[in-house]
């Protein structure tokens, strides 16, 4: 059976859903991607001033792309379970007005972010040094988060529409776009963060206005159509609730890098947050797999919860949480094996730094163990329309838990305190989820 006959309704084995899942993993990784471009570039074209500096400012930018990943998430599940109930026209409607919602919002928080980026590099504690070059690269890649926004929001609905294969080809194109604006804007013309940011952003700009002119087209190989779309501020509020745990997990995120770096630059100085900045390229690839996973199975949980479907959803149920076990120990042992050749690929050049890098990616990389189970749960209620469990485990997992440890551990164990945080944070988010996923079991009849 190929991905275009795997619907929503299928019985899943464990092909069918890898299948099904396999394009929306890809794409999210290849969105990483972009990133881990940068830092590439910039750390061996620019040097580590400017590699550090764009490590710092660049939670910023994600903050804003979460609101566009919140939308996604949260218009997924209620967009999914109005397809599970049979209105085609109703969820086309909701389909179209979120993704206008987007783009308004996107308008406005660019402006205001712009407005406020020096204030908020001086918060970062960025130095006079590295201040040119975070300003530079976060106003030009804060200008795009409309884009980014729409970029985000379209990861979602294409799984929605039953088109995963032609969201993970636009995000190649848009991947493909990034890699060699990046060559040629910091390789070889030698543009700087300033270049970075510029190629970064318009391949952010292939990711949004593709889908939008595919999805204006009338066909029918996609559940679902851009049309008119009418304002309605209780799907809205609905939508937002419901994704509210993508956004404090992406939100979240942010904020544990900044408290991160500036935890590494007292301890470490100007190498603690290279260091990290290395580790996050590649963290960001990992939990991108998780997260499309999560992505990918979100309109199936909520289609079967919609059609009343329980043998399905516990079916589904099942087999994630033993795809989450499995990806964690294998990205584990080839994190760990990989921790030397990367770290000289972005840091090579400055010994003390790579082998700092090193030692701490060995380190580090046992939370890829637990990551998944905290990412899966809090999607899956989401799914579920539970925006309040999957808002708690995000919040929990990634600011009250990592921040904690980030902040308590290196007053014991030095900068190693610091590399453990994420270990100690997911494996307690495993644990919270646990406790939800046993508690809501009968509920939601996924058990």
């Amino acid at each position: 059976m190929s991905k275009e006959q795997i619907g929503l309704g299928s019985h899943f084995t464990f092909g069918k859903l890898f299948k099904f899942v396999a394009s929306p993993i890809l794409m999210m990784v290849f969105t990483s991607i972009y990133g881990v471009v940068d830092g590439f570039f910039i750390s061996n074209y620019a040097g580590k001033t400017a590699f550090t500096a764009v490590n710092i400012i660049m939670p910023v930018t994600m903050i804003l792309g979460a609101f566009g990943f919140m939308i996604g998430t949260g218009g997924t599940a209620i967009v999914s379970q109005t397809l599970g109930e049979g209105d085609h026209k109703r969820a086309n409607n909701y389909f179209s007005f979120l993704v206008y919602a987007t783009a308004i919002m996107g308008v406005l928080l660019s402006i205001i972010a712009i407005i406020f980026l020096p204030q908020i590099a001086k918060i970062l504690r960025i130095t006079d040094e590295m201040m040119p070059y975070a300003l530079t690269y976060g106003r030009i890649l804060i200008a795009f988060t409309p884009t980014f926004m729409l970029q985000s929001l379209f990861h979602s609905f294409f799984i929605t529409a039953e088109r995963p294969d032609l969201g993970f080809k636009i995000t190649l194109i848009a991947g493909f776009t990034n890699i060699v604006l990046d060559a040629l804007f910091v390789g070889l013309f030698r543009w700087g963060v300033a270049g970075a940011a510029v190629a970064t952003g318009i391949s952010q700009a292939c990711g949004a206005f593709i889908p939008i002119i595919f999805f204006v087209r009338k066909n029918k190989r996609s559940l679902l159509t851009l049309g008119k779309g009418n304002f309605n501020f209780k799907v809205l509020v609905k939508t937002c609730t419901n994704g509210a745990s993508e956004l404090v997990s992406n939100i979240s995120g942010s904020i544990v890098s900044m408290v991160f770096n500036t935890q590494l630059l007292i301890i470490a100085g100007e190498n603690g947050p290279a260091a990290y900045g290395v580790m996050m390229y590649v963290n960001f690839i990992y939990i991108a797999i998780f997260i499309g996973y999560a992505i990918g199975t979100a309109p199936i949980i909520g289609f079967n919860y919609g059609a009343k479907n329980d043998k399905e959803l516990k079916n589904v149920f099942v087999k994630s949480l033993m795809i989450m076990g499995g990806f964690g120990v294998a990205m584990t042992a080839l994190a760990y094996f990989l921790s030397t050749p990367i770290s000289k690929i972005f840091v090579g050049y400055d010994q003390e730094l790579c082998q700092m890098t090193i030692s701490a990616f060995k380190v580090f990389c046992f939370s890829f163990i637990f990551a998944g189970f905290g990412i899966f749960g809090s999607s899956m209620f989401t799914a579920l329309g539970n925006g309040l469990i999957s808002a708690i485990i995000s919040f929990l997992r990634t600011l009250v838990f990592q921040i904690a440890c980030v902040l308590i551990l290196p007053k014991f164990l030095g900068i190693n305190g610091i590399w453990l945080s994420m270990l100690v944070a997911d494996a307690l988010a495993t644990i919270l989820t646990t406790i939800f996923w046993i508690t809501l079991r009968k509920k939601y009849k996924y058990i």
